[in-house]
């Protein structure tokens, strides 16, 4: 038998973390004033491309961004009815990031069901990668 208890979310079980949103409900919510932050890595940014507007929080940050008892948290968190949208490669970083961020107490957390490929694919705004992906 394997010991999966160190390893991540499942597909199914990131998203049921917080609530999952299509690209477009996304967009739509972003488009009204929420927070879109995409947690996925430097280099992940790099190779697919960046979304304009997006604030970039580390995974490994997001507690500290967002914590409102912190001199250094985001100036744009400045409530917990803050709306956020969390996007990632795909629901199993966004998911687990949106979770911790339900749990902090924000209000109006969703993340995007099928990540950056999904807001990519539904012809949403992307910055073309800053450099070309290795073969």
């Amino acid at each position: 038998m394997t010991d999966t208890s160190q390893a991540g979310p499942t597909l199914e079980e990131a998203g049921a973390l917080a609530p999952l949103v299509t690209a477009a409900e996304a967009a739509r919510r972003v488009d009204a004033g929420a927070l879109l932050v995409d947690v996925r890595s430097a280099a992940g940014r790099a190779g697919a491309g960046e979304i304009p507007g997006a604030t970039v929080v580390d995974k490994s940050a997001v507690a500290s961004a967002f914590d409102l008892a912190s001199d250094t948290h985001l100036p744009a968190v400045t409530s917990l009815d803050l709306p956020i949208v969390v996007i990632c490669g795909s629901v199993l970083g966004s998911g687990p990031s949106a979770a911790a961020l339900l749990a902090m107490g924000f209000r109006d957390v969703v993340h995007v069901e099928g990540g950056f490929p999904a807001w990519q694919a539904a012809g949403l705004p992307v910055l073309e990668p800053a450099a070309t992906p290795q073969d």
